[in-house]
């Protein structure tokens, strides 16, 4: 098997012309395998991370094409998850069909994670090339706003994370009425977030799936077209509508990670179908999904299971943004604590929000930052979060009861 090719990555308008030629060509070459480079594309943001991706390969499939690592949201480093194009263009056309159609994009996201990859392989299949918005760092209103007026006539698309749609809500949502459809995801979309982005005329489609499944597979809580959701609940006497493992099935199914033993991968075979089993707890009801957050995030607290997105939910009818996460804690385990941008939330209104959760999900402790720690791929990181608000607690620059 050839070495991998470095692919692109990054959002400058030079990575995503790149990008879009070769997807391109792959879309027009799919009867066959014609037109492959003489390897795998392995997406990465610089040339270091490339080698160090490399290092972790244990073998490559011939029946990859791109290989795109998790976000590494639990344990910092993430997996190597190998992709056919097959899986890529299943899980792009299933997109474009859900959505209404083919349109331009807008893109906003690097294009070395799974969510970035994507917004240029739909342009491909549509063949019509995306408009960059390609901010230096943070949230540029002057910048979206110049990329939404470059815009053709039809239909306009854009996806974001949580904190890129907070940011242009807190500005007036430049532009974002403009798109048919503004798909959310990465991260939990809070009910206050997505309630102000309607008020201000933004559709926002929320968006649920992972590298392992080439993106989004779920949107607004229907599986796309050819996608299958279980819930498996490994308790004694499991409840219908209990919250479980959440398990994915369909033609977008990654080969599997590239750097585990066959017998770390998350893939089983059951009823004759091959799932994937996800890292993430949710419950299904009349076919709708709801997602309430990794198993990984789940905190311990006073011999209580808390998911932090069910806290988060109430939290955000404060405004601000908010994760919930947990601190050791001699007598409670881990303590629930409160992480906010919000500058002037105190743990009073933080408890009065939750006044309806459980005890034990109810915050202990409030600490105040200026941004959430963030990931490459505008997730928010728990982990950092975390240790965040355990050195403000021992430096006593918390709230805590």
């Amino acid at each position: 098997m050839p070495a991998p090719v470095w692919g692109v990555g990054g959002t400058g308008p030079d990575a995503i012309a790149a990008l879009y030629a070769h997807l391109l060509d792959h879309c027009g070459a799919r009867a066959g395998r014609a037109g492959r480079q003489a390897g795998p594309w392995l997406m990465a943001p610089d040339a270091d991370a490339y080698t160090a991706a490399v290092a972790r390969l244990r073998a490559v499939p011939e029946s990859v094409d791109v290989i795109i690592a998790t976000s590494g949201s639990t344990d910092g480093r993430g997996h190597l998850v190998g992709l056919t194009m097959d899986a890529l263009l299943a899980s792009a056309s299933a997109t474009l069909n859900r959505l209404g159609g083919p349109g331009q994009w807008v893109t906003s996201l690097p294009l070395h994670g799974v969510a970035g990859f994507q917004v240029v392989l739909r342009s491909a299949v549509a063949g019509i090339p995306p408009v960059v918005y390609s901010p230096s760092s943070g949230f540029d209103a002057g910048l979206l706003e110049r990329a939404v007026t470059a815009l053709g006539p039809g239909r306009a698309y854009l996806s974001l994370v949580p904190t890129q749609l907070h940011a242009a809500l807190e500005v007036g949502a430049p532009g974002l009425a403009r798109f048919d459809a503004v798909l959310v995801g990465g991260a939990a979309l809070a009910p206050e977030l997505a309630a102000r982005a309607a008020t201000a005329g933004v559709r926002v489609v929320t968006t649920y799936g992972s590298t392992e499944t080439a993106g989004g597979c779920v949107y607004d809580g229907l599986p796309l077209e050819g996608v299958r959701v279980r819930i498996r609940d490994d308790a004694e006497a499991p409840s219908p509508t209990a919250p479980g493992r959440i398990l994915l099935a369909g033609p977008m199914l990654a080969d599997g990670y590239l750097d585990v033993a066959p017998d770390a991968q998350p893939f089983v075979h059951e009823d004759g179908q091959r799932w994937l089993v996800t890292s993430d707890l949710g419950t299904l009801s009349e076919g709708r999904l709801r997602v309430l957050g990794r198993a990984d995030d789940v905190v311990i607290s006073g011999g209580t299971n808390v998911a932090p997105q069910v806290v988060e939910e109430a939290l955000a009818t404060l405004g601000g943004e908010w994760l919930v996460v947990g601190v050791p804690d001699p007598h409670w385990g881990q303590r629930i604590t409160a992480v906010t941008t919000h500058p002037d939330a105190d743990l009073n209104a933080a408890r009065a929000a939750t006044a309806a959760l459980r005890p034990a999900e109810r915050p202990r402790a409030l600490v105040r930052v200026a941004t959430l720690p963030m990931r490459p791929t505008g997730k928010p990181d728990r982990r950092a979060a975390a240790q965040l608000a355990a050195t403000l607690q021992a430096l006593g620059q918390a709230e805590t009861r």
